[in-house]
């Protein structure tokens, strides 16, 4: 496994659409966008989401704990949440700029820490496909007021 994962580190293709900057030299050049996550099931990604209970909520009620709110997350700026106090990797420009949407969150939580070094948060990620496409289903139920839409 850390050959496989060193190999696709060692690509230029491997970086996430999250970290990707404007095309630089072909040596670094960002991958293709990742495919849509499959089209997957709220009530199964509910439990999906206690994995991330302890530090984020969602819905009417949720506010910041040690992670920000998750309401309204696609379509919004990383690191922008309203009185959250985000890690300085999530301050810098090449994140920042980026909005979150179900492809480069699905990259995202396979692994956070590798494809945003220098985050503090610790979650070791999620690496069934079936349980990613659950809690991105889960999460667009929330607007950014945390009324479920659907």
């Amino acid at each position: 496994m850390r050959i496989a994962i060193a190999a696709l580190l060692a690509s230029a293709t491997m970086l996430s659409p999250l970290m990707a900057q404007a095309p630089t030299p072909p040596a670094a050049a960002p991958a293709a966008p990742a495919a849509a996550p499959a089209a997957g099931d709220a009530a199964a990604g509910e439990r999906v989401f206690a994995q991330c209970r302890a530090c984020h909520q969602v819905g009417e009620t949720a506010r910041n704990l040690v992670g920000p709110n998750l309401n309204g997350l696609f379509g919004r700026q990383a690191g922008s949440v309203a009185g959250f106090n985000y890690s300085p990797a999530f301050k810098t420009p090449a994140v920042a700029e980026k909005v979150w949407s179900p492809e480069n969150f699905a990259v995202y939580i396979r692994n956070p820490r590798e494809v945003t070094p220098g985050t503090r948060m610790v979650f070791a990620g999620i690496r069934s496909e079936n349980q990613i496409a659950d809690l991105v289903a889960y999460l667009r139920q929330f607007a950014a007021d945390g009324k479920r839409t659907q």
